[in-house]
């Protein structure tokens, strides 16, 4: 009986170990399917991004340079204006009449000269006879320097009305948008004293975006184009956010280097123009500056979805040989075209990748390598 039941102890370990191992193939996880590629490779331009804002080609102010009441606002706020169009009109009654009196003044000069000439003109005959003397010559001669300048003077004092009358006028001197009035029709203006700001008007349809560039990074430009007039070669374009959602490109032409390095900054200032018919941009708006410097043969390029970002920095999954996944650390460089990031160092062409579900896979793991 003894015996007997020693057997059966036996047995139980045994049938219990086949139990585990059924249980273990059952639960056995399989091998998961990811997605895997080579980096694509092709020469790209190096650029920089620099912060900037947009300045219009021209700012005038318009004032007021005469006395009197702002009788008319011929514009809307706001509005873009061709040049020599009517925007204020002050008061040109009294300027009107100042115009017509220097004009009778004129005339009267004009008269005066004509009679001291004719008269200079018969005393030199009648000096022949004697029938004068030269002292009445001599007065004659005076009188006519003297209606000279008055007519001088009456030409000069109808001039200057004139100009007073055509100040009653304030046109635009260049096609523009103007900003709101800053004073109200029927104010008084006292512009003969001090000039006074009626408005200010902007040239927009060309404008300028102003940005610096540190000094070192300017040497290294130069450097990496091999010549010290990069402006003869490179091209440029400007980028302004239009939106929430994106970034609109618009082309510009570098025009303006700064003849020096700004020794409190340790920068340079470069201007870049570019053209804005619509009159969609504005003065003052800040924009980012992407400047090309170089060109980079064979780049090494990764979507940015491809790539995590840890405390050491920026990382990939390596799929090497054997299906089995590696952590790797790479040095990234610029976007190009919104969703490659160029890899400097960490990963060669021929080195493949896990492209997405970064945070299904771990270092060691063994995969089943989808190609994409």
């Amino acid at each position: 009986m003894r015996n007997r039941m020693c057997i059966t102890l036996a047995l139980i370990p045994l049938l219990a170990g086949c139990g585990e191992k059924k249980e273990t193939a059952r639960t056995a996880m399989p091998v998961p399917e990811i997605s895997v590629a080579l980096p694509v490779v092709k020469d790209i331009t190096l650029t920089k991004e620099y912060p900037g804002y947009l300045s219009s080609e021209k700012t005038v102010d318009l004032v007021a340079r005469v006395n009197g009441t702002l009788q008319t606002i011929a514009y809307a706020p706001g509005s873009r204006v061709k040049k020599g169009q009517v925007l204020f009109v002050i008061e040109p009654t009294v300027y009107q009449d100042n115009v017509e009196q220097a004009e009778a003044e004129l005339n009267t000069a004009r008269a005066n000269l004509e009679y001291a000439q004719n008269n200079y003109s018969r005393m030199l005959e009648a000096v022949k006879s004697d029938a004068v003397s030269q002292i009445q010559v001599l007065q004659s001669k005076s009188n006519v320097a003297t209606s000279q300048a008055a007519v001088s003077n009456a030409e000069a004092a109808l001039n200057t009305a004139r100009t007073n009358l055509s100040y009653c006028t304030v046109r635009a001197p260049f096609d523009g948008t103007v900003s709101r009035n800053q004073v109200d029709a029927g104010s008084y203006v006292g512009g003969s004293v001090q000039p006074v700001t009626l408005a200010t008007i902007y040239k927009d349809d060309l404008l300028y975006t102003y940005f610096n560039i540190a000094d070192n990074q300017w040497l290294a430009m130069l450097m990496q184009q091999g010549t010290t007039q990069p402006k003869d070669t490179l091209p440029r374009q400007v980028i302004v956010n239009l939106g929430e959602n994106g970034m609109r490109p618009y082309p510009a032409t570098l025009d303006y280097f700064a003849p020096n390095v700004d020794l409190n900054t340790g920068t340079l200032n470069l201007r870049a123009r570019l053209d804005n018919p619509k009159g969609l941009l504005k003065s003052g708006l800040y924009v980012s500056i992407t400047l090309p410097y170089g060109k980079e043969r064979h780049a090494v390029l990764v979507p940015e979805a491809s790539i995590g970002t840890d405390q050491l920095g920026k990382y990939v999954y390596i799929v090497n040989d054997s299906n089995m996944v590696r952590y790797r650390h790479i040095e990234v460089g610029q976007l190009i075209d919104d969703t490659l990031r160029q890899v400097t160092s960490g990963i060669s062409p021929h080195e493949r990748y896990v492209t997405k579900a970064l945070m299904k896979v771990r270092d060691g793991m063994r995969i089943k390598p989808i190609n994409k």
